[in-house]
């Protein structure tokens, strides 16, 4: 699994792990992803997304389908996983 919010397209960025001598190394911060399924009104099914926190507030706020556009007209979003029922 990639961890990339498919809505906002954050990712992973790295930084230094600070030491209390302030000897630094290298670190990874992630981005609090997760595997979510909505139902998607306007096409009447069901569809698999990895998003971040900032993602799922931004599909309460906005709604799921402009959120979709939104995330294609940025780049983000590269396939919608669909469920068969």
């Amino acid at each position: 699994m990639s961890k990339v919010c498919e809505i906002t397209g954050k990712k992973a960025i790295t930084g230094n792990n600070v030491s209390h001598s302030k000897r630094r190394t290298k670190r990874k911060f992630n981005v609090n992803v997760q595997n979510r399924k909505f139902y998607w009104v306007e096409q009447q099914q069901w569809i698999k997304l990895t998003v971040s926190a900032a993602g799922l507030r931004l599909i309460n706020r906005i709604g799921l389908d402009a959120a979709l556009k939104k995330a294609a007209a940025d780049g983000n979003l590269k396939e919608i996983k669909t469920i068969v029922k």
